[in-house]
């Protein structure tokens, strides 16, 4: 038996988010008494790989096929499945990001195996097992039982953290049996320069309370300032102020980082389902009454366009001593 972790890489490196994977499923093993085994799709160096034994992996599984060049759930699904039966793999973690929210339902299907979506927390109990995740935007807990023998779990970014148990990792490659791709990838166009909105310890999000695109330079060199990345909210984005590839919230991307600010932003129900799970918010907005203080850690009632300037002299100030 064993702990399966797919974890994702780009461009052949790994980040923040498959490292907090194998933590995650690290703590797990050691209370099942196994070991975690990690698999890897596509082209990445033997040193890259063996960086996951860092967080517990006690194996990595390398499958590096042309087929799998670019993510279709369906191939990608039976890869992680094949390799699951291979390792007698009783737990199969995955992130819980685009491409976790779409293997995982095909993976249960193949798997005939119970799914737990945006878990928060290792397993209560494994006689049931038992995993706690958020539900109703955030607003609630759930502990959400799977009787199945083989347990599908989408871990919720940046809710466990990163823990160092170095092992070294023994890297095999593996050939595995890849369905034919349908789908050809014509054209790629990739961000570079600036720090990727899911891959952000830090986010600064601005709404209509900026009252127009031409307010959002100091919403950028705050990013700037703390090495974060900006974002804003669906008026902002429907109205074209600013790049829907920022819309963060329950109908854009949802975002965990350490630290999000938003100036300007009310707090729609909408917008909080994509941004309850940050560890610290931070709201300004001149209306004392918007829901965003409501689940803000600190609030202030003023006006964005005043604050932001304060603020980022104040951090200029704080680097500069």
């Amino acid at each position: 038996m064993s702990v399966l972790v797919y974890t994702e890489n780009w461009d052949g490196k790994f980040k923040k988010l498959s490292f907090e994977l194998i933590s995650y499923a690290n703590e797990m093993a050691k209370q099942l008494g196994t070991e975690v085994i990690a698999l890897s799709i596509g082209n990445v160096e033997d040193v890259e790989l063996k960086s996951l034994g860092a967080y517990g992996a006690a194996k990595v599984v390398s499958v590096n096929d042309d087929k799998l060049a670019s993510l279709e759930n369906q191939p990608y699904a039976g890869v992680i499945a094949e390799v699951a039966a291979k390792e007698a793999a009783k737990v199969v973690l995955l992130a819980n990001n685009n491409a976790g929210k779409a293997i995982a339902p095909r993976l249960s299907v193949k798997m005939k195996a119970g799914v737990i979506a945006g878990a928060t927390e290792v397993p209560s109990s494994y006689d049931p097992f038992t995993v706690k995740k958020k539900v109703f935007t955030g607003k609630a807990l759930a502990n959400v039982v799977v009787k199945s023998d083989v347990k599908i779990v989408t871990l919720a970014q940046n809710s466990f953290g990163l823990v160092e148990d170095a092992k070294d990792a023994a890297v095999e490659a593996f050939d595995a049996s890849v369905e034919d791709v349908k789908t050809a990838v014509k054209e790629t166009n990739k961000v570079t320069g600036k720090v990727l909105l899911n891959d952000a310890e830090v986010v600064i999000a601005g709404g209509r309370g900026l009252k127009g695109p031409e307010n959002f330079g100091p919403v950028e060199e705050l990013a700037e300032l703390l090495g974060g990345a900006t974002a804003c909210s669906r008026p902002v984005s429907d109205e074209d102020w600013r790049p829907h590839s920022e819309h963060v919230g329950q109908t854009g991307k949802i975002i965990a980082p350490n630290l999000y600010f938003a100036f300007g932003i009310s707090g729609a129900i909408q917008h909080l389902g994509g941004v309850s799970s940050s560890k610290v918010i931070v709201a300004v907005n001149t209306d004392k009454d918007a829901p965003i203080f409501e689940a803000a850690d600190y609030g202030i009632i003023g006006d964005a366009q005043k604050i932001l300037p304060e603020l980022i002299d104040a951090i200029k100030a704080a680097k500069a001593e």
